[in-house]
């Protein structure tokens, strides 16, 4: 059946709302296909607002490695706000992609990347206005194939109910693999229906299909199994790993958004991974082993990203970008090519131990230089073992002196409060090295214009991690403990009108922990908090606390389960945990060691420099540490003028 364009649909509604332009495609280097020439399409959604979702790396490597293949089409939508939603529904204008303003339940995948687990309810609410029924097993031939990927998605049992399948780990080759079955099942004319579709996509090992695991409980809660209820369907799925990043340069031809974003540069994944070993890091210890991308390689998608978009500043992505066997190679190798136009260089954040004054230098040659951002996570040299954060408070002050020696007028210092055996004195310690950075900071510098910005986040423990057992602190705690730093702060005469000071409270924090570590009983609670009106609760302005807790007490009401037991309760050994059946690599046994260690304050390092530690990642996974250096150098020599 011809798929016809919503626009003229759309349009009237348009000039009714803020911010219409998120809504209207035509980005430069977005792509539209014929419909009738493709034999598989995707919708692919960031489940947040467009000014959050369009420059997300994942969904626009995706975007751009699916429409190179040619009978294949890839397309993007992203959630409404509810402006435009209350005027949808009253309409009945479904939910449509930006590119083409198709209707996405027209497609044959509804792919959806989610980094943070509370963007569900806007998952929830995209498929209801698309007119897909909200539970997998309402789905017909006719529906979409509801794809989960991400981080979030090495736990999807929260919302298993909701999707048909998972893909854990890279989606680049794994979007190809998936494409090619649905294909060969379309072109033998559908056999079997969505079910055998489904079925052949399980049977590859490397496609989570919630609907063929059965889950059995135990009289106190806990998880007794996860189980395949069909023959073929394999015990464990493993995680997809792209290897060799040269061979995958992409986004070679970055969207450039027409509305304003929260990230207003071309960005370049140098390396993908990290063995640094921090235990409270989900993304590091689920991306391992580390992968380099090669100063060549960097230096060809560099060049042809600017051509491509006009943007003014290169990001240099990872996890921790400074730890790139040729960061200062590469820095200075285009600082010096773009000196003439002024392309700015930015690393996310820089670690203690890996900064100096060249790269810092390097980095904002041709461009502005603002506040430079560290990560001592841990307020004491005791919880930062604890954490495997291995930052010294002498590393962390002779840093910043380098730094307000050499100009720099402001550092912002990152911390998370209620971190495993944390205490108050733990806390209060960020105020004391706070105050001991601006000293240091007058000192060397000569100067009183001085700025220190503490910003603290609430930890949330997260699955495939050494603190995937411990104890989440409760909101009440976080906020007194919070409340105890700022006091603490803003009491010293002396220093604390230089020190910013920035948190969050603990709230969001609990039920992001709810929905990181859940099981399958928890979708019950995303489902009421959506039907009670709950979107966007990844922004402060959008969530209800009240709203979650309300809702997780009705729908937990008959479970021997609560919200706690979900949070604050420390696991076993022995606990089958929701997400075992998914593989990340990770040996749980070597994570139950780490997070002993942990207890113990013992320290593991990078195994990147240090023998092997035997995690399980290289073995299990047929991978490898790819890292250099090289001895090359970044081409072309010459200066661009």
């Amino acid at each position: 059946m011809p798929v016809e364009s919503l626009f003229p649909r759309l349009e009237p509604l348009l000039p009714q709302v803020q911010k219409p332009i998120q809504y209207v495609g035509g980005e430069l280097n977005s792509t539209v296909k014929d419909w009738d020439a493709c034999a598989v399409r995707w919708a692919l959604m960031y489940p947040d607002a467009y000014e959050v979702g369009l420059p997300n790396q994942g969904v626009m490597i995706l975007y751009e490695v699916l429409n190179e293949v040619a009978d294949v089409l890839a397309e993007r939508t992203y959630a409404v706000w509810g402006d435009l939603e209350k005027l949808m529904r009253e309409h009945r204008v479904p939910q449509f992609t930006v590119d083409a303003h198709r209707p996405v339940g027209a497609f044959d995948v509804f792919g959806l990347s989610f980094s943070t687990e509370l963007g569900y309810t806007n998952m929830l609410n995209a498929l209801d206005l698309a007119g897909i029924p909200i539970e997998a097993k309402d789905r017909t031939e006719d529906h979409p194939i509801v794809l989960a990927g991400g981080h979030a998605a090495f736990n999807p049992e929260p919302i298993a109910d909701f999707i048909d399948c998972a893909v854990v780990g890279d989606g680049e080759q794994a979007v190809l693999q998936i494409t090619d079955i649905i294909r060969a099942w379309k072109a033998e004319g559908r056999p079997g229906g969505r079910d055998e579709l489904l079925f052949r996509l399980a049977v590859t090992g490397s496609v989570y299909v919630p609907r063929f695991y059965d889950v059995d409980y135990l009289d106190d809660g806990r998880i007794q199994r996860v189980a395949p209820n069909r023959s073929g369907v394999p015990w464990r799925v493993s995680k997809h790993t792209v290897m060799d990043l040269d061979e995958w340069p992409y986004p070679k031809q970055p969207l450039v958004p027409l509305a304003e974003t929260v990230h207003e540069r071309m960005s370049v994944e140098i390396f993908r991974g990290c063995t640094r070993g921090c235990r409270f890091c989900q993304a590091g210890m689920i991306t391992r082993p580390v992968r380099e991308r090669s100063i060549e390689g960097i230096g060809a998608m560099v060049d042809k990203g600017l051509k491509a978009t006009g943007f003014e500043e290169v990001g240099l992505l990872s996890l921790s970008s400074a730890d790139h066997t040729e960061i200062a190679e590469v820095a200075k190798g285009l600082a010096d090519r773009y000196t003439d136009d002024k392309i700015g260089l930015s690393l996310p954040s820089t670690r203690v131990d890996a900064f100096n004054i060249d790269l810092a230098n390097e980095l904002t040659r041709n461009g502005r230089r603002s506040g430079l951002t560290f990560a001592p996570e841990g307020g004491s040299e005791r919880l930062r073992k604890v954490i495997n954060k291995m930052v010294s408070e002498e590393d962390l002050i002779r840093t910043v002196a380098t730094a307000y020696g050499n100009g720099w007028r402001q550092v912002k210092l990152y911390f998370m409060v209620g971190l495993p055996t944390e205490t108050d004195e733990d806390v209060l310690q960020i105020a004391d090295m706070a105050k001991k950075v601006i000293q240091k900071g007058r000192e060397v510098s000569g100067s009183r214009d001085i700025r220190c910005t503490v910003s603290i986040g609430g930890f949330v423990p997260k699955p495939h991690t050494p603190f995937q057992w411990a104890p989440q602190l409760d909101p009440a705690a976080t906020d007194a403990r919070l409340h105890k730093l700022r006091d603490a702060i803003r009491a010293d005469r002396q220093y604390g009108k230089s020190i910013g000071f920035r948190y969050h409270d603990g709230k969001p924090g609990a039920i992001e922990g709810l929905l990181s570590r859940g099981d399958r009983r928890v979708g019950r609670i995303i489902r009421a908090v959506w039907e009670d009106g709950g979107r966007f609760d990844g922004w402060s302005e959008h969530f209800s606390y009240d709203r979650w807790v309300r809702c997780a007490g009705e729908a937990l009401a008959d479970e021997p389960v609560d919200l706690d037991w979900y949070t604050t309760r420390e696991r076993e050994w022995n606990e089958v945990l929701p997400w075992d059946h998914l593989d990340s690599g990770l040996d749980k046994d070597w994570l139950w060691e780490d997070w002993q260690d942990a207890l113990d304050e013992t320290e593991v390092e990078d195994c990147r420099w240090s023998p092997c530690f035997d995690c399980g990642v290289c073995p299990q996974m047929g991978t490898e540490i790819q890292i250099g250096p090289t001895g090359r150098k970044l081409l072309p020599l010459s200066v661009v003028k």
